[in-house]
């Protein structure tokens, strides 16, 4: 057969190597079979993303809160081009803000009210995360790369970056999900088995088992908990005690030492994620560039916190001993509308921006320090923070009628969250606020060799009336 031996001029690829001629004559989805399964692909991602961010705040795990950040991330940044990909085919997306089928809503409503973390990562990472992969690697073996590539190279690019979650998933529930979780949630995975096997597998190519289909966590779920939480290793999280910014301000102390708060300021923005994924499920009903921006960050400041993870660990600092505070995200989560807590964050990123007190000041320190690790973390983390000043403009801005309305919104909504704060934990007996910077300041002039300056030795400023922007705390 003349497919068989088909050749291009001089060995060149037929067909510029999408498919050999034997393939192309053979496979193909029709339009309509590809669009039905690319629906069930952009509902489900955009779905698990916003489920995914939904439940970072409270996740106490910290490497599961930054897996959820950029998971989130890597799921909300294929939505739009599945729902375009549909639009082009002759298929006005009409109804593509709604399920393509009510059963894989049970599913995913089930893992989104799913009551522990055991539950929650086995149910995405053990059962939607590899349905989601499967039906993505049939679609780029059935279908045909040249007659729709937009559609093969759109699934093979999500496909690259879903196999990154299943890959660490896998892993996840490895970890976590022991003979006793096994027990307890038993028959609440084969319920989740049971809706893909009715929907015919997630993509709906697979033969559809009739199968009774009873919701159990989502059937009275649960208000989804916005309260930032942290696993035991974090200590005494409530510490309001160490002023970071003004000790980096400060012209009186070298830069080498500010490489610590550099880190620790980099580490503890975990607290971003925490208050930003409260902003994104709380507000509802915004075009998804929205959603994808803000998650976008979400994964930034996630990647900042494990930037001053690294740092510490360069400087043989175990960052278990630092009192990493929850206090900020706490106060926002708890006490601020979701509006208040958008505009303190673009308040504060816009803060960041002049040269002699912003983010370029500690890419200049972490230069001074000649530290090339600090120079690529003060590098990138400055580049970041001209992104998330342009997020702001473009959604927090507008809502509240301008750029001086915003900054003033975000100044005043900042000092009430603040107010009295420092006080209120000492009271409750949530913290001491010891200080902890002498110890951590003594380890790190170990690891250099040097002894340390007893000027540096003796910083003691806190956060109790001055901001991390050094303005006083307002009264009222």
């Amino acid at each position: 057969m003349l497919a068989e031996n088909y050749i291009g001029y001089k060995g060149l690829p037929e067909l510029v190597g999408l498919h050999e001629m034997k393939d192309a004559i053979t496979k193909g989805l029709t339009v309509t079979e590809s669009v039905a399964r690319l629906k069930r692909y952009h509902w489900t991602a955009r779905r698990l993303s916003l489920i995914f961010t939904s439940r970072i705040a409270a996740m106490p795990i910290y490497e599961l809160k930054m897996a959820f950040s950029l998971h989130a991330h890597y799921l909300a940044e294929h939505v739009e081009p599945f729902f375009n990909r549909v639009r082009e085919m002759r298929q006005p997306p009409y109804g593509m803000d709604t399920t393509p089928h009510e059963t894989l809503d049970i599913l995913l409503d089930e893992v989104q009210y799913a009551p522990t973390t055991e539950a929650l990562v086995w149910g995405i990472y053990g059962v939607i995360i590899p349905s989601l992969v499967r039906g993505l690697e049939r679609h780029i073996a059935e279908n045909n790369r040249l007659f729709d590539h937009p559609t093969f190279r759109i699934c093979r690019q999500a496909l690259a970056d879903i196999k990154d979650i299943d890959a660490y998933g896998q892993k996840a529930v490895s970890a976590l999900i022991d003979e006793n979780a096994r027990e307890a949630y038993g028959e609440w995975i084969n319920l989740l088995t049971d809706c893909l096997a009715t929907i015919g597998d997630l993509d709906g190519t697979q033969t559809c088992i009739e199968k009774p289909v009873k919701k159990m966590y989502s059937l009275q779920p649960a208000e989804i908990s916005l309260v930032p939480r942290r696993d035991e290793r974090f200590k005494d999280v409530y510490n309001m005690r160490v002023n970071a910014e003004s000790f980096l301000l400060d012209p009186q102390f070298p830069p080498l030492p500010k490489t610590i708060m550099l880190y620790f300021k980099r580490m503890r923005e975990i607290d971003v994620p925490e208050m930003m994924s409260s902003i994104v499920y709380e507000t509802k009903d915004k075009p998804w560039n929205y959603y994808k921006d803000m998650i976008r960050q979400i994964w930034d400041e996630a990647r900042h916190a494990m930037m001053g993870e690294v740092g510490f660990t360069s400087l043989d600092i175990d960052w278990k001993t630092i009192p990493f505070n929850i206090t900020w995200s706490y106060l926002l989560n708890t006490k601020m509308t979701s509006k208040e807590r958008h505009s303190i964050l673009y308040f504060i990123e816009q803060g960041l921006m002049p040269a002699k007190t912003g983010k370029k000041y500690e890419w200049d320190v972490a230069i001074a320090t000649a530290n090339r690790l600090t120079e690529l973390i003060q590098d990138y983390d400055w580049a970041d923070e001209v992104l998330h000043a342009k997020i702001g403009r473009d959604w927090i801005v507008p809502e509240l009628g301008g750029q001086n309305e915003a900054m003033e919104y975000g100044n005043k909504a900042w000092s009430k969250a603040l107010m009295d704060a420092y006080d209120k934990f000492l009271e409750a007996g949530l913290t001491a606020h010891e200080n902890w910077w002498p110890d951590i300041y003594k380890k790190a002039c170990q690891h250099w060799g040097i002894e340390p300056d007893s000027t540096v030795l003796a910083y003691d400023m806190n956060y109790r009336d001055i901001r991390a922007d050094r303005q006083e705390v307002a009264a009222d």
